[in-house]
């Protein structure tokens, strides 16, 4: 919903946007919908066209990772291996 809303407020027509991205206008609509069979491809593009790549990256950075940061206090593990069941 969020890539519609950002589409829609920058007064951007789905047919300019698939245009824009290369695709069709059914999967703009089914990005904008939250498929996840969309390709991440084309979900990078979509963030560029209403200027949201910042945000984009920004998602894994590792001053923002919770995870991460709370793991810098702890030793890593020189191998992860999967548990056998």
């Amino acid at each position: 919903m969020g890539c519609a809303l950002a589409r829609r407020k920058r007064g951007i027509s789905t047919s300019d946007m698939a245009g824009r991205l290369f695709v069709s206008r059914d999967t703009l609509w089914r990005l904008e919908r939250g498929d996840p069979t969309v390709a991440l491809g084309t979900l990078v593009m979509a963030a560029f066209v209403p200027n949201l790549h910042d945000q984009l990256a920004n998602l894994a950075a590792p001053g923002s990772d919770a995870i991460a940061l709370s793991s810098d206090e702890q030793p890593l593990p020189k191998r992860i291996r999967r548990k056998k069941p």
